[in-house]
């Protein structure tokens, strides 16, 4: 049944970014080129522990997203700069300082604390951006993946700190910032 769940939430991650990365190539959505870089390397490595620590194929759906996250900050690099702020190379270069410190936690609780930490760090230009440019970012990924990140607590084979921190902590940072989305998108007019 884990196996299932984690196929099915791992499916989930091509279906929600689909339209990301179409949206992307068409010019809509607008992808901060230090959130995706960073959620590439932070995912890449949260996958490692999970695998360790025993996720089984829960970690699958983590893999996922990292790849799916390689992809677009790819193609972030043609058009992600033109968002960055002194913020937000402050808030890229914390998340860089967190990550290092990754690397002397010798414990994998730790260990993924620090890593999610990173991840929240590097997400935050994302969200400023998103904040005054509602509609540069494609609702139906991010609403698709506060429910893969739950679905996703439910394939791992073990449940521990280690292995279910990320997909809890991510589940409500999409579904906060679905909300958010929605919220200013009432207040603000397309343009």
């Amino acid at each position: 049944m884990k196996e299932a769940i984690s196929v099915i939430a791992s499916l989930l991650v091509f279906v929600s970014y689909t339209p990301y990365v179409m949206d992307t190539i068409k010019g809509k959505t607008k992808p901060h080129i230090y959130s995706w870089l960073n959620a590439s390397i932070v995912i890449s490595i949260l996958f490692g522990i999970q695998l360790t620590e025993g996720a089984g194929w829960g970690s699958l759906v983590t893999l996922s997203a990292a790849l799916a996250c390689f992809v677009i900050s790819i193609f972030a690099f043609k058009n992600g700069f033109g968002y960055v702020k002194k913020i937000d190379t402050v808030l890229f270069s914390l998340s860089l300082i967190t990550l290092g410190l990754w690397l002397f936690a010798d414990q994998p609780a730790l260990a993924a604390t620090l890593l999610v930490a990173a991840e929240v760090l590097g997400f935050i230009p994302t969200i400023r951006k998103a904040w005054n440019k509602p509609y540069e970012e494609t609702l139906f990924t991010w609403s698709v993946n506060a429910f893969r990140h739950t679905l996703a607590i439910f394939g791992l084979a073990t449940i521990n700190y280690s292995t279910a921190v990320f997909p809890v902590v991510w589940a409500s940072v999409n579904l906060l910032f679905s909300i958010m989305l929605i919220a200013r998108r009432k207040k603000l007019p397309k343009t």
